[in-house]
């Protein structure tokens, strides 16, 4: 697989900036210097491109089958990394003397009963419609359907979508706010999908139902196709109450049929949307939606190798890298491979791990290397061992985050994010390593997507441990 790797160079300078960041915190380096010690030389020139683009290759490979958390092709990347860690010397750091951390968790799968009816016409699961990540179980509801916007009910703006309707019972077809002539920041400010979310099911709604207006960050399209992938939970974990009615994503060709028999078009009735002179529209249909699903039990590791200080007394405490193995593996008939996220990280931590083994001088701090399953369902492979840590987590000094999205491969490395450093000394000493590099470092460019919660390094946050994903 050609990864798209174009300047190895200053390739090499994004993950030496990992590596040497890594040396910083071991007290090699001072924070403050303005080049490389010969160690941090050494450990940087060590980061190989050929090796990181060999792991990658292959913890995406067809035989990986995408990597999925309780699927054999997870099960194979696994066993992979932990081999690997072993050729390169780490020691185990799993459960009984393995580098295995096995966690229990749960497979929901919608089967094919479940079902989006509109009259006689069927629409596609996975294609046409998806509920909202299997949000309250089971669920079977008929009623008449009824667009109405956005849902405002606000008289400061002379506006109501719901003038002259009873949303009890119904299934309510609704676009996600704001308006166009709401600023965002203000509707976020205000809370406003939320309250008039909640507005709608305690006035008793049958389902509602989104369709796409085209200025979403994320089109219904594209929810659609993720929100009907299986879904993997811990054993224990509760959806929403089973009062909730459920919440639907329709997409663009299914959301033209809701309309089919309104004497609207879908066209005309996303216009009349943004006037506050909207009025519901009855769309003189029958719906039928049915969630039907089915659940195992089954389990997926995390993987854990430790690379021992060399200080007699610093070596009780460990600087921890994560990256996510896993991704969507195979799920609707595809196979989501997941290149960039994460088997690039993934390949990262691996080709860090391999230059501290190589390294003539150890480190004096531990260093524990934690290729974490199920970060895309929820963090739980990071969120467990935070937990339930295979090493004491208050010697735990700091991680270091490795969840790539592979636009670092495209050209020169000239800017990098450090997302957290804000919170904690290691930004600073990020700013350091990277103009040593050459690379500036800038604030997050996205805060609204807030990444810095969403990633593996937040499960340490949450444990109060200085944390940085890179």
């Amino acid at each position: 697989m050609n990864l798209g790797i174009k300047k190895p160079a200053y390739y090499r300078q994004a993950f030496a900036l990992a590596a040497v960041l890594a040396v910083w915190t071991q007290a090699f380096g001072q924070a403050a210097a303005p080049a490389f010690t010969p160690t941090e030389k050494s450990l940087a020139d060590a980061i190989s491109i050929a090796s990181i683009k060999e792991a990658a290759t292959a913890l995406s490979a067809p035989d990986m089958q995408g990597r999925g958390t309780m699927q054999p092709g997870g099960e194979k990347a696994a066993k992979w990394i932990a081999d690997r860690f072993q050729n390169i010397g780490l020691k185990p750091l799993g459960d009984k003397g393995s580098f295995l951390q096995r966690i229990d968790f749960k497979e929901t799968v919608a089967t094919a009963e479940t079902a989006f009816k509109i009259g006689d016409e069927s629409l596609v699961h996975g294609d046409d419609f998806a509920f909202y990540f299997q949000n309250n179980g089971n669920k079977e509801v008929t009623g008449d359907m009824v667009f109405i916007a956005y849902g405002i009910q606000a008289k400061s703006i002379n506006r109501d979508d719901l003038a002259g309707v009873d949303v009890k019972g119904k299934v309510v077809v609704m676009l996600e706010g704001p308006p166009a002539s709401i600023k965002t920041e203000d509707w976020k400010k205000q809370k406003a999908s939320m309250i008039f979310t909640q507005a709608l099911v305690m006035k008793g709604a049958a389902a509602l139902v989104y369709i796409g207006h085209g200025r979403e960050d994320n089109p219904p399209d594209i929810m659609v196709n993720y929100m009907s992938r299986r879904q993997i939970s811990m054993p224990d974990e509760q959806g929403f109450p089973s009062l909730v009615p459920p919440f639907v994503y329709v997409g663009s060709r299914g959301a033209e049929k809701l309309f089919a028999k309104s004497g609207v078009t879908l066209k005309d009735a996303l216009a009349q949307a943004e006037t506050s002179a909207f009025k519901p529209i009855k769309l003189n249909q029958k719906a039928k939606l049915v969630a039907k699903y089915k659940a195992a039990k089954g389990t997926s590791p995390n993987v854990v190798g430790l690379i021992e200080g060399s200080d007699p007394k610093l070596k009780e405490e460990a600087i921890v890298y994560t990256a996510h193995y896993d991704a969507y593996g195979m799920d609707n008939g595809k196979v989501y491979p997941g290149a960039a996220d994460n088997a690039l990280g993934t390949a990262e931590m691996l080709t860090v791990a391999e230059s501290f083994a190589k390294l003539g001088v150890k480190p004096k701090r531990s260093m524990i290397f934690l290729a974490v399953t199920a970060e895309e369902y929820g963090l739980y492979g990071s969120k467990y061992w935070a937990k339930k840590p295979t090493w004491n987590i208050k010697k735990v000094a700091a991680n270091l985050n490795l969840d790539g999205v592979g636009v670092e491969i495209y050209g020169p490395v000239k800017t990098i994010v450090g997302y957290g450093g804000e919170h904690s000394t290691l930004g600073p000493m990020l700013d350091t390593v990277a103009r040593s590099l050459e690379i500036d470092t800038i604030p997050d460019p996205i805060p609204d997507e807030k990444v810095f919660y969403r990633s593996d390094h937040y499960s340490f946050v949450e444990r109060g441990i200085p944390a940085l994903k890179l």
